[in-house]
């Protein structure tokens, strides 16, 4: 039972988002451990490829994006840690606010860590394997953009579950990775034909999968987590 007048759904997602956006700030301690570890899987990609150059180039993509899935693992275990302690989950519902607010807010806050992550991989990926990036920069920044919100979307809603699970950290990605498997084929063929030739104009279909990836997770998430966090 909420207490009070619930707060308008946009506006609470707008405070939630910026509540973690301020939490991350004031530590820093996940943004530090996700650039480091995500740093630490490219340099691991080009050392296990060798100077094979063309081969690095070619599998660019896939790389920089298993980069990204890894390191989303770390950023969406954290999600929940704060409000799993002290019942704090339950203190946002009960404050008042609706819980596809905290759902929305948390898709976005972890959407956008993902994106400021690939953007600092991308200088990183260019000086290790070889690419360009002056082809298609608008294009890419929404591949990226989209996979972003593809990868946040479930993986909140699996955060969630997981959160008070005794094994978490194990849980999370046996639950969330099946789910993108979809997400990361059309993230790394999208980013294939922002970086590379794209002959029969391709890129655009692909962006119209993610865009149609996007809006299935984020409906399911939206029906799914007033449920999710009841049980929590």
């Amino acid at each position: 039972m909420s207490v009070g007048p619930r707060v308008p759904l946009l506006k609470a997602a707008w405070l939630v988002l910026l509540k973690d956006w301020q939490i991350e700030w004031r530590t820093r301690a996940r943004l530090t451990a996700l650039i480091f570890f995500a740093l630490s899987t490219l340099l691991l990609f080009s050392f296990a490829m060798g100077p094979d150059t063309d081969a690095l180039r070619r599998h660019a993509p896939g790389y920089l994006w298993l980069a990204l899935f890894f390191a989303s693992v770390l950023s969406l275990g954290e999600s929940f840690r704060i409000e799993s302690e002290n019942q704090a989950l339950l203190g946002l519902i009960l404050n008042p606010v609706e819980p596809r607010a905290i759902f929305l807010g948390k898709v976005f806050g972890n959407a956008s860590l993902l994106f400021g992550l690939s953007l600092l991989l991308l200088p990183v990926a260019v000086a290790l394997y070889d690419i360009e990036l002056s082809k298609a920069p608008g294009s890419l920044l929404l591949v990226l953009l989209l996979g972003s919100i593809g990868i946040s979307a479930p993986g909140i809603v699996y955060s969630a579950i997981s959160a008070n699970a005794r094994a978490r950290d194990v849980m999370l990605p046996l639950l969330l990775f099946p789910v993108l498997v979809p997400l990361l084929l059309a993230s790394v063929n999208a980013t294939r034909f922002c970086l590379g030739p794209d002959a029969q104009n391709q890129l655009p279909s692909w962006l119209k999968l993610l865009t149609a990836f996007d809006l299935i997770y984020l409906s399911v998430g939206f029906l799914l987590f007033p449920k999710v966090a009841e049980e929590d």
